[in-house]
């Protein structure tokens, strides 16, 4: 059996209240979590101070914290994982900016650009992310499974049931829109 499979299916075992399906889950989802908290601290800024594990336990103990969990698939579990970590580090951005004075203050070139190398602002990149939530919900899930989930485009256009073609076309839309109104804010 896939770890694809193998997931979906101790996703809705665990779904129906099986704990046994929860202990199995736990050791194949934590590796790939981790795996994807550390891909994205690394497109982070030099000295950050939260680490993988650290962002993986988090978005972890608030997954286990679901109650009556309704997980259709893998790819929303990690679509939901990657909303979590989203959150996650976006607070522990707003904790450090809440200490330093004078408010946050962002020049343009820290604006989030998805090129590697570039290292994006937490804080603009959630503004802009809310903001196109309310324009768009889906491109803004489409980015969210992409840059926080790690999704492939196939896993994030069976998430939101749309075509592989669409997905491509609504991250390139969202991604330009996304970078206009972080240089913009």
């Amino acid at each position: 059996m896939s770890n694809t499979h193998e997931v979906t299916l101790l996703l809705v075992e665990w779904a129906k209240g099986n704990q046994n399906a929860l202990n199995e889950l736990t050791p194949l989802v934590y590796r790939e979590l981790r795996q994807l908290a550390a891909a994205y601290l690394r497109r982070e800024r030099q000295g950050h101070t939260l680490q993988p594990t650290a962002v993986v336990h988090e978005a972890y103990l608030r997954l286990m914290d679901q109650t009556n969990p309704n997980w259709q698939n893998r790819s929303h579990f990690y679509g939901v994982a990657a909303r979590l970590m989203r959150q996650i580090l976006v607070d522990h951005a707003r904790r450090k900016h809440a200490l330093k004075r004078g408010g946050l203050k962002v020049p343009l070139e820290s604006a989030v650009s998805f090129q590697d190398g570039l290292k994006p602002d937490l804080l603009a990149l959630d503004h802009g992310l809310s903001a196109l939530e309310k324009i768009d919900p889906r491109k803004c899930q489409a980015i969210e499974l992409r840059y926080f989930g790690g999704l492939s485009m196939d896993e994030i256009a069976q998430a939101l049931d749309v075509s592989a073609v669409t997905v491509r076309r609504d991250l390139r839309m969202a991604e330009a829109w996304l970078y206009k109104e972080m240089q913009s804010g």
